[in-house]
């Protein structure tokens, strides 16, 4: 196999993954990459693999090539066409499809994007930009399976306003929510709001558990229990936390209120 074929290759010449990476001019994580078989270098880098270690490019793609080969003259075009067409089909369920603007702000690219096939955070999959967008994103705005920003939404999300499967933020909307205020079936913050909410002052829903605490089964200091409540008699009797609350906060707490009663 290319990986087997490439570590052995790097061992021959007595050079560290940080050394192969200095030559062909990518980060240490690639070589690491390409010789436990998660990713495949592109036509460009095997054909500079071939010359630096003195061997043909069949030798590196073709399995069932074992024995050592010399590199050889350069390709014919027709068989340079099959051999791009092999690595691309190699490389093609690894393939980090990406874009980054040109146009940029305060340093960060105004959108970026990396989606693939590989699941482990690195420099060439992750999206880092003012709007990202990838498996793994950074940024302002960012979208991703696993996202991190001021407004992020994906199925882990971090950040001031998270929406996600898992949000964890000032702000956050999820299946499972913890942040200041954290929405969502559990919730867990300060001021919480869900199907089962735990909030260390405020608890909104079914279940609710605060020091003051609304629902059809409350636990706290102060509790409103009846199911029959309105948004108004809540809003009364969650007046003096409301006060209390920081004024954006306060506002979406009050939406939540009248939409949910």
């Amino acid at each position: 196999m290319f990986s087997e074929k490439l570590m052995k290759l790097r061992r021959q010449e007595g050079m560290s993954q940080e050394q192969l990476a200095d030559r062909m001019d990518v980060t240490r994580q690639s070589v690491s990459k390409w010789e436990s078989g998660s990713a495949m270098p592109e036509l460009g880098k095997l054909t500079a693999l071939s010359e630096l270690f003195g061997v043909s490019l069949d030798y590196l793609v073709k399995d069932y090539i074992e024995e050592r080969e010399m590199a050889k003259p350069a390709l014919d075009n027709d068989t340079a066409a099959r051999l791009e067409k092999k690595v691309d089909a190699l490389a093609n369920r690894n393939r980090i499809y990406s874009f980054t603007s040109r146009r940029k702000i305060f340093g960060l690219p105004l959108v970026s994007v990396r989606f693939g096939h590989d699941r482990h955070p690195c420099r060439e999959n992750t999206a880092v930009g003012v709007i990202a967008i990838g498996n793994f994103s950074l940024g302002v705005v960012s979208i991703g399976l696993i996202s991190a920003g001021l407004l992020p939404i994906g199925m882990i999300a971090l950040g001031g306003v998270a929406l996600g499967m898992i949000s964890i933020g000032v702000v956050a909307f999820g299946a499972v929510a913890v942040g200041y205020l954290a929405v969502g079936a559990s919730a867990l913050g300060v001021y919480a709001v869900g199907a089962a909410a735990q909030g260390s002052r405020v608890a909104v829903g079914a279940a609710a558990s605060a020091s003051t605490a609304v629902g059809l089964e409350a636990k706290g200091g102060r509790m409103l229990t009846n199911p029959a409540v309105t948004a108004a008699q809540v809003l009364e009797f969650l007046k003096p936390e409301l006060a209390a609350m920081w004024v954006p906060v306060r506002g979406l707490m009050t939406f939540l209120i009248n939409w949910i009663f």
